[in-house]
């Protein structure tokens, strides 16, 4: 999978890349004085270096999560085993629907019916994953589409990179340009004492802006591998890949779909559909139905015990529950399908088997923070911002800023994470330079999303590459113009909002 340079270098796999900026961090925790911010206050704090241990130790205690003792400034980090265990799940379920052959023949009717135009569910399909980034924070969730698209990319004449890419580009795209995300935008704002509507008409001009970009930049690529498909960056590897995504056997069945296959693929679509549905904050967003049909069904005198009083409304579910509906459904959709019950597990196990490196690489990239967290420097790095940002025209600060929030989001790849640990402080400095909490807010976000299609330390990257078996620095390289241009757009609209306030 790796590919070699003119010079003969050897890019690294994902987890030794990982494990190295792990203990790059542990080398910094000796480096770096402690600290830690005590009632919004900075306090210096005895130094607690990382060693060898905590280096080896640090991927497991980022599965389980940290949970520090009583007292103890050392920030908690949240466990990784809810989204590891989900991406299991996912990996069950597809496997158990690939046993029925539906996708094969789901996947040849989709070549046949786009054949001339495939180009076209480029267009389709990444502003549809850009909606879900900027409505909810579409991340992890996206683990469960790369082995369904990137097989039908391959299919259609383009490469397993332009599947990575709609997925990827399209929701981080849309993470980026958060308008109702409640876990970037919702929590900022929630921090920074502003309602989550403010600022939205500048992020509603980011999220136009930015999907066109990187629709265009993907439909580019892939009409020119199209072509020729020896453009392709990752052509080297395309007869593994073709094998791999099973494409040869999906390309060449019958298009024609069985009663059973087509009741599959209603389960299959219905599965993704219920999830979507279930992961959108819709109270927050002012919708109460499911609320209200949860607390109806479960109030039945009868019904409601059977169907359990716990049982969670859709938009309050999160990985936990996403894992469960995966389970469920791969089970159903075997028994529908008349597998034996061997069959069925068997099935299972061995799809989530094949996603089981996935599931690590998450653990992995969570270690970094757990090694910051412990080695009590994260507080420390954004005093230093802080003082840094202090005194500045609003134009210079708002750049600064947004070249602040570019290290941080590489250091705390969580949105969530880093918003509550800094927007209480930025927030207030952006008021000395008459720079409004919402503008902040976006250039955190923005900052934050554009970090979080290229760093290794993200598990939303980590994972999109190991699923479509793409090397990281082929990554890097097929994404690297469009970066560069996302950050130089992203400055001039930051700029705009400090001359125009009502945005």
């Amino acid at each position: 999978m790796s590919e070699k340079t003119k010079k003969g270098f050897k890019m690294p796999s994902s987890y030794t890349v990982l494990l190295i900026i792990i203990a790059i961090m542990a080398v910094l925790t000796w480096i770096i004085p402690a600290g830690a911010f005590v009632k919004g206050v900075y306090q210096p704090q005895p130094q607690n270096p990382q060693g060898i241990w905590d280096v080896l130790m640090a991927p497991i205690r980022a599965m389980l999560g940290t949970h520090p003792e009583e007292g103890s400034l050392i920030k908690e980090t949240t466990a990784a085993i809810d989204v590891a265990f989900f991406i299991l799940m996912v990996g069950g379920f597809l496997g158990v629907v690939n046993e029925t052959g539906a996708l094969d023949v789901g996947i040849a009717s989709i070549v046949k019916k786009y054949k001339g135009r495939e180009k076209m569910l480029i267009v389709v399909l990444m502003p549809l994953f850009a909606l879900g980034g900027t409505t909810y924070g579409m991340g992890e969730e996206t683990m469960a589409f790369y082995p369904l698209l990137v097989p039908v990319m391959m299919a259609v004449g383009f490469d397993s990179l332009t599947g990575v890419a709609i997925i990827l580009l399209g929701s981080q795209i849309g993470c980026l340009a958060s308008t109702l995300n409640p876990f970037a935008t919702g929590i900022a704002s929630a921090t920074a004492g502003v309602g989550t509507g403010e600022g939205i008409a500048l992020r509603l001009i980011f999220l136009f802006v930015m999907t066109a970009l990187s629709t265009w930049f993907v439909y580019r690529y892939a009409d020119k591998i199209q072509k020729d498909p020896t453009k392709s960056l990752v052509y080297s590897t395309r007869e593994e890949d073709l094998k791999h995504f099973n494409v040869e056997t999906s390309s060449s069945v019958e298009s024609t779909l069985s009663k059973k296959q087509r009741l599959v693929l209603v389960l299959f679509i219905l599965t993704f559909v219920l999830m979507v549905l279930s992961f959108i904050p819709w109270t927050d967003l002012g919708i109460t139905i499911f609320k209200d049909i949860n607390t109806w069904l479960t109030g039945l005198p009868v019904l409601g015990k059977i169907v359990g009083s716990s049982t969670s409304a859709l938009g309050t579910w999160y990985f936990p529950e996403g894992a469960m509906l995966f389970a469920f459904m791969g089970i159903l959709i075997g028994a529908v399908y008349g597998l034996k019950e061997d069959k069925i597990i068997s099935a299972f196990m061995n799809g989530a088997a094949d996603l089981l490196s996935v599931a690590l690489i998450v653990a992995i990239a969570r270690g970094i923070q757990v090694i910051m967290n412990d080695g009590m420097i994260t507080d420390t790095i954004l005093n230093w911002g802080k003082q840094g940002l202090s005194g500045l025209s609003s134009q210079v600060f708002i750049v600064l800023t947004y070249i602040f929030y570019l290290p941080m989001s590489f250091l705390i790849p969580s949105s969530s994470g880093l918003a509550s640990a800094t927007m209480g402080i930025m927030a207030p400095l952006g008021e000395f330079v008459n720079v409004k909490a919402s503008l902040i807010i976006t250039a955190y976000q923005s900052a934050s999303g554009v970090l979080n299609l290229v760093a290794p330390t993200s598990g939303i990257v980590m994972g999109a590459l190991a699923l479509g078996r793409i090397n990281i620095g082929t990554w890097w390289k097929f994404i690297g113009k469009l970066i560069v241009a996302i950050i130089a757009i992203s400055i001039g609209l930051l700029l705009l909002g400090t001359f125009l306030p009502f945005l």
